[in-house]
């Protein structure tokens, strides 16, 4: 009966007193706001794997309409001239390359042996052996194909090994991986003789061996040199030109003449 008088006795003052009224009207608004919210959230609790669901879907859907989902492998070619191989009319071009765009779809850069995926394949013209150049240096050689896909091995691999020269005379010398940091390569051959520079250049060697490079490509500069006890030759430390954390497009390459080179050098007596 007490509760019953005293919700009557609010009532009536709620009523008839204009501050009272906004006073409770504040605070049932308050209230009511704390109950709706709790509601709200364990409501959105028990939705909530229906909402993803929703969400996942309508993402789909979105990504389904964007122009990269119907993305193809590159199937452009661009012919580059060998400048250091012409002729002196520069009339008669002696030696042809092809060079192939690709992205790069995978890459490592903290194994010991890393890898490349390239997405460009057999169907675009790639096979085994191709060299593989980015924007800024060398990369690497093609080893395995399929129709869509190419798989190289980065110069960032201990089983790589590249011809490359000193720009300044042109000593030649071998690229090799030491394991240790991605943006340095070791250059070994180059004999003591040979006054070599930090900050000077190296390129692609033009002695072809076991890959066919086009020759006077950016390889890097040559960042410490010191001499190896055992031997005379310089061991070169080179910052690579291509920065192998941000490749994200790389050209393979054809070379027009390599099979020929390759044929009549098998047919070199042994003896």
């Amino acid at each position: 009966m007490f509760l019953v008088l005293q919700g009557i006795s609010i009532a009536i003052l709620v009523k008839y007193s204009k501050t009272h009224e906004a006073v409770f009207s504040s605070t049932a608004n308050e209230v009511t706001g704390k109950v709706n919210k709790q509601y709200n959230t364990v409501e959105y609790y028990f939705h909530l794997k229906r909402t993803n669901d929703q969400l996942n879907a309508e993402n789909a859907r979105l990504r389904n309409e964007l122009k990269s989902s119907f993305e193809v492998p590159d199937s452009l070619k661009q012919t580059m001239l060998d400048s250091l191989l012409r002729d002196s009319s520069h009339r008669n071009q002696v030696r042809r390359f092809t060079y192939l765009p690709a992205k790069v779809v995978n890459n490592s850069v903290t194994q010991e042996n890393n890898y490349i995926t390239l997405y460009r394949g057999r169907n675009q013209g790639v096979h085994e052996d191709m060299p593989v150049v980015g924007p800024d240096g060398i990369v690497g050689k093609v080893i395995v194909v399929s129709d869509n896909f190419s798989r190289v091995m980065s110069l960032l691999n201990h089983k790589s090994s590249v011809n490359a020269m000193l720009k300044k005379g042109f000593y030649n010398g071998i690229l090799e991986w030491d394991g240790k940091s991605p943006s340095y390569i070791t250059l070994k051959g180059v004999p003591k003789s040979a006054e070599v520079k930090r900050g000077d250049t190296v390129l692609t060697s033009n002695i072809s061996d076991q890959l066919s490079y086009p020759p006077g490509l950016m390889v890097g500069t040559v960042a410490n040199i010191s001499a190896d006890p055992s031997s005379n030759f310089h061991i070169i430390q080179v910052k690579t030109g291509t920065n192998f954390y941000s490749l994200q497009y790389a050209y393979l390459v054809e070379n027009a003449t390599w099979e020929e080179q390759k044929k009549l050098e098998a047919q070199t007596p042994k003896n």
